[in-house]
């Protein structure tokens, strides 16, 4: 299929591969980065600075998986020739619902929770401004999203679709909650800004087992337990991190 007209010669798949190429740089740095703040003092010059190169490639890595994704529902068969003849990912319209719906829901998450995180602390004494307009907009575009994953995960019978969907949703609930609380805690910035990038991560990393998986085992992408890695080292740190706060202790490197 040509994306730009014979003049050009570009197809989609090239455009596909283009993308992934950098996909790979960008996220590469936020999979490394992402855990120099996890590790090192909070607070210190290292986190602070490592945190904003993490949140910088988290907004360009699922913006680029938007791109990615595109391509792979414009064209499923041509952007993923090597899942063609494989017994279950054979058809166009599995292809296009994993590696299309489900993808562009999960980069569309990546982006919200790293925006969002990153309002989190930037607007810790101005809590009224995390209300503006793009973290809004985030918002609504994530409920969108995870609602057509749910859809789609249903009508080409995906429990995997249908369950990571619920995360979307959990994330639109408690990140609304959040912002249009007219007196949060003294501490809730925090605690939102550790749930909102630690989840990045997650999010990040799991569409990264995930296309790593499908490239070298593709009868291991879409098992529960590789996707359940990510989600349950997360959860732990965010845990950790949540509680430590909570009792009034600075978190010590995990």
């Amino acid at each position: 299929m040509e994306l730009f007209g014979d003049s050009y010669g570009m197809t989609i798949a090239d455009a596909f591969h283009l993308f992934v190429i950098a996909h790979i740089v960008t996220g590469s740095v936020g999979l490394v980065t992402f855990w120099i703040p996890v590790l090192s003092r909070k607070g210190s010059l290292v986190h602070r600075r490592a945190g904003v190169v993490f949140t910088r490639c988290m907004l360009a890595t699922g913006a680029i998986a938007v791109a990615i994704s595109t391509c792979t529902i414009l064209a499923p068969i041509e952007t993923h020739p090597h899942l063609a003849t494989h017994p279950d990912f054979g058809d166009a319209d599995t292809i296009r619902g994993i590696f299309g719906w489900m993808m562009i829901y999960l980069a569309i998450l990546t982006v919200n929770l790293a925006w969002y995180g990153w309002l989190c602390i930037r607007n810790k004494r101005q809590h009224v401004e995390n209300r503006e307009w793009r973290n809004v907009a985030l918002q609504v575009l994530l409920l969108i999203a995870c609602t057509n994953c749910l859809i789609h995960g249903y009508l080409i019978g995906q429990p995997l679709m249908m369950g990571i969907s619920l995360v979307g949703f959990a994330t639109v609930a408690t990140n609304v909650r959040f912002m249009y609380n007219s007196r949060p805690g003294p501490k809730d910035w925090l605690l939102e800004h550790i749930k909102a990038l630690v989840g990045a991560g997650i999010s990040v990393y799991t569409a990264f087992f995930a296309f790593g998986a499908v490239r070298l085992l593709p009868e291991a992408a879409l098992t529960a337990g590789l996707w359940s890695v990510p989600l349950v080292v997360g959860l732990a740190l965010i845990i950790y991190h949540q509680r430590m706060v909570v009792r009034g202790r600075r978190p010590r490197p995990a």
